[in-house]
């Protein structure tokens, strides 16, 4: 399993930058709140997924650990519920 060396969020609460061994991914805000792995979003099934839009906005309020395997991202429009694996994260960057 890769698990980050780092992870860091910007003063704008913008962009996530999460540093693997291999590399370093930086990501927007509005593109980890679009592609949040939460049922909400995701569904619970193919082709339940559900379009996210005026995103633009949305900024990183908090970062909880679960675990030793991923982080939740709390999002300024009140989205709590995407748990981000270490390996989602690497996929999304």
């Amino acid at each position: 399993m890769m698990t980050p060396s780092k992870i860091n969020v910007s003063k704008n609460k913008k962009v996530l930058t999460v540093t693997f061994d291999d590399a370093e991914y930086s990501m927007t805000s509005e593109y980890l709140r679009v592609y949040s792995p939460s049922a909400e979003v995701q569904g619970h099934g193919p082709g339940q997924e559900t379009l996210q839009l005026n995103k633009q906005d949305v900024e990183i309020e908090k970062l909880n650990p679960m675990g030793n395997y991923a982080i939740s991202i709390h999002f300024s429009d009140g989205h709590t519920t995407g748990i981000y694996s270490w390996s989602y994260l690497h996929h999304l960057g």
